[in-house]
């Protein structure tokens, strides 16, 4: 009957244990996150509580499992088992406990500063991010190294490892050359300010907006809504245009090929009206003037402003698409045109033998289309 019923108290009593301290945790947490709105530290370290909860249960059973007289055949390898689930569960653990500190450190810091200056909060979102990410990894390896000493060979293989460290490491740096010449490119762009998540950029090309950014690739979210994944080495590598740099406010331009004749003050107090009805505007700077002409249109150029990269191409559009209405309906004529005019020979080619139509006006006084594309007189 002692047998029987010490390994259920055992058993049954790590579990029992596990789940009141547990949840005592867990209401302690869920009780200062209540009390304490400003700071998501509670709230973020109550994602931790599985981990938690495993490694209580591993640290219960690992320390009674002798007393349990369970399995004694297989008492080592049961051991050793708790062993490395203890081990993973905590490495699990820190993991989401330094989560939690860092992203309560960062919320506080970009709540101060997001207003005066969003730039600053998005390149520590990048510093941060690539943090967590190198403080998982070192977690995890010292995790999986620390379960490979569990075992003996393990441990009696640690000198010859050690003394083929040296050529180990020169192989591996020749054979994933490209691998850590990206993640130096990733701690050079996290620290360097060069790009950072959440600014605008143009690479190859391509409008977007970075939207993560690791130690070996950056994606770039387009406005056609894909994903550009791209290695960070190519950001310190090939010149890029980063819209964010310094101040998000930028200048943007809309061009009209207009004819000669177009009401060019109006068109300034028009353009002065659309934006005074475009919330996208930021009401620093507008202008209007003619940049170049040719012998049939001439280039009317507005020059706009707006307080980043999502607002001024809203501005241009809106600018754009209403200027042209409004040609169209209340000065039609200073749209381009084609002219069309007879093309007259001198009056002495006229007995020069050239055949006239049967309306009795020559071949060469027929009047062409305006679309001179076709290049065939009109019938």
């Amino acid at each position: 009957m002692e047998n029987l019923l010490r390994p259920l108290i055992v058993v049954g009593g790590s579990v029992v244990l596990t789940l009141v301290i547990g949840w005592a945790t867990d209401f302690l947490l869920r009780k200062a996150d209540e009390r304490h709105h400003e700071t998501p530290l509670w709230g973020l370290l109550r994602r931790g509580r599985i981990p938690y909860m495993i490694v209580l249960f591993a640290a219960l059973l690992r320390g009674s499992y002798d007393e349990a007289d369970l399995l004694e055949s297989r008492a080592e390898g049961v051991g050793r088992t708790l062993t490395l689930i203890l081990i993973g569960s905590a490495a699990w653990l820190i993991i989401r406990i330094a989560a939690a500190i860092v992203e309560t450190s960062y919320s506080r810091y970009a709540s101060a500063r997001a207003h005066r200056d969003p730039a600053r909060v998005r390149r520590v979102r990048t510093q941060v991010t690539l943090i967590m990410r190198v403080v998982s990894a070192i977690v995890g390896v010292v995790a999986v190294a620390t379960m490979l000493l569990t075992f003996p060979a393990f441990r009696a293989a640690g000198a010859s490892l050690l003394a083929s460290a040296g050529i180990l490491g020169i192989v591996a740096g020749v054979a994933a050359q490209s691998t850590l010449s990206n993640m130096f490119a990733g701690f050079q762009i996290a620290f360097g300010d060069m790009v950072r998540i959440g600014d605008t950029v143009v690479v190859d090309g391509e409008w977007g907006t970075v939207e993560e950014i690791t130690l070996t690739f950056l994606t770039v979210h387009t406005w056609d809504e894909r994903r550009i994944t791209m290695p960070v080495s190519y950001f310190t590598s090939k010149p890029f245009e980063n819209w964010s740099r310094g101040t998000p406010q930028m200048t943007g331009i809309v061009f009209w090929h207009l004819d000669h004749t177009a009401p060019v003050e109006a068109m300034r107090d028009k353009l002065r009206d659309i934006l005074r009805e475009c919330p996208a505007w930021d009401g620093r700077a507008y202008n209007l003037c003619v940049t170049d002409s040719t012998p049939s249109t001439m280039q009317v150029r507005a020059l706009v402003t707006a307080k980043d990269a999502d607002d001024i191409w809203t501005v241009r559009v809106t600018v754009r698409e209403q200027m042209m209405g409004w040609l169209a309906d209340e000065h039609p004529y200073a749209l381009p045109r084609v002219n069309t005019a007879d093309a007259v020979l001198p009056p002495s080619s006229h007995g020069n033998g050239h055949r006239s139509s049967p309306d009795g006006v020559p071949a060469q006084q027929r009047r062409y289309h305006g679309n001179h594309n076709s290049g065939r007189p009109e019938r």
